[in-house]
């Protein structure tokens, strides 16, 4: 979609919020795609990597293979718009657990503050990778744990019987 530099890379694109805080693409022969949407290709993989812009119609508008690719202001504003897009909450500690057998009340405590979630079984705490867990409750809802060597030693214990 976008022409090619004198270099052989692709021209760059830059993104913005237009005044209603819409995120929009402008193309390097000056053409803006307004309201697009970020849609990350791997999120729970590589959350950090590449990113397709999807217009109203739910097709792709532009690939980013990387954020790094883009403008440190571009680079600020998909950041925001994905941040807005991303409600899977962090889990920071485990506070509670009623039971070492499923199904199972935790209560948490995230980086959008403390929840309750029930662990219906084991198999509903999935690995993304040697340290990094996503969890799903009963109602769907998926919480994330980054790093499990960075929980307390108490929420590792309590996790540690579940895996």
């Amino acid at each position: 979609m976008s022409g090619n530099g004198a270099s052989g890379r692709p021209a760059p694109i830059s993104l913005a919020f237009d005044a209603h805080g819409r995120l929009e693409l402008r193309l390097p022969d000056g053409t803006v795609r307004p309201d697009v949407t970020p849609v990350r290709a791997f999120p729970l993989t590589a959350p950090d990597g590449s990113v397709s812009l999807v217009g109203r119609d739910g097709r792709e508008l532009h690939w980013i293979e990387g954020p790094e690719s883009l403008d440190p202001g571009s680079r600020d504003v998909l950041a925001a718009a994905l941040a807005d897009r991303d409600v899977v909450p962090r889990i920071e500690r485990i506070l509670s657990v009623s039971t070492f057998v499923t199904p199972s009340e935790w209560r948490v405590a995230t980086d959008r503050g403390e929840t309750s979630l029930t662990l219906r079984a084991e198999e509903d705490i999935r690995r993304l990778g040697p340290r990094a867990l996503l969890i799903a409750d009963r109602h769907g809802i998926h919480f994330r744990i980054d790093d499990i060597g960075r929980l307390d030693a108490r929420s590792r214990h309590l996790l540690d019987r579940f895996l």
